[in-house]
């Protein structure tokens, strides 16, 4: 950037000066907040993180310096929410994601069950991993399965839960033939999500703050980390 295109220090103040009335705007909000999902709070919220990436920016520009702000990318957030506030009804969707690493274990638990079920015994589907995955699924509640996945020689991926508001309750079959297409995001309550990759995310943030072993030699070989720790 050249000079004449930077900002001025009196910019750089004022855009100090926005963070810290922002900073008050929210907390007071915060302390008069009338429940969970207070869209006052959600505002001040969304008041603050753009000032902060504002001061951030003039910051640099100005000085080359950064602040320790770290304001969450629009693509990572979902958008504002503008259902009812008072939804009369609700759709939870959920995804969750495995990997068959045990097939021979996943056999057997579905041929228990049949074994315990005099009719299946007659015209077995847990034969084949898709016919044994059927039987389980039948079986077991996806609660179940998720707390027992290992029993079922499975293992986790991702997984995701958006509860969304919706008008009225659907009429009987009207999303069966396409259950998850028409979700609106701004309708979405709320979401919970697990993945790997948060985990990952920690750890890289980790060894960043800590920095190298200094009494580690530079040529010396690292063990490779317990996947499971």
């Amino acid at each position: 950037m050249s000079d004449a295109a930077q900002p001025t220090a009196a910019e750089v103040r004022a855009a100090a000066e926005a963070v810290k009335t922002a900073l008050d705007r929210h907390l007071a909000a915060v302390e008069r907040r009338t429940g969970e999902d207070d869209p006052a709070v959600y505002e001040a919220f969304n008041e603050l993180a753009a000032a902060a990436e504002e001061y951030d920016e003039l910051l640099y520009d100005r000085y080359d310096e950064v602040t320790p702000f770290e304001i969450p990318g629009a693509e990572e957030a979902l958008p504002p929410y503008t259902g009812p506030e008072e939804p009369n009804a609700l759709s939870v969707l959920i995804r969750r994601d495995y990997a068959v690493v045990e097939p021979q274990r996943l056999l057997a638990q579905a041929q228990r069950v049949e074994a315990a079920d005099e009719e299946a015994v007659l015209e077995s589907s847990a034969g084949t991993v898709h016919g044994a995955l059927g039987v389980l699924f039948g079986e077991f509640e996806p609660d179940e399965i998720a707390s027992r996945h290992k029993e079922f020689g499975l293992e986790e991926g991702d997984s995701t839960l958006w509860v969304t508001a919706t008008d009225e309750p659907a009429e009987p079959g009207e999303w069966l033939e396409a259950p998850f297409e028409q979700v609106d995001p701004q309708r979405v309550v709320c979401r919970f999500d697990v993945s790997a990759v948060f985990d990952d995310q920690s750890d890289e943030d980790l060894e960043e703050d800590l920095g190298p072993d200094p009494e580690l030699d530079e040529d010396e070989d690292l063990e490779p980390l317990d996947a499971d720790r």
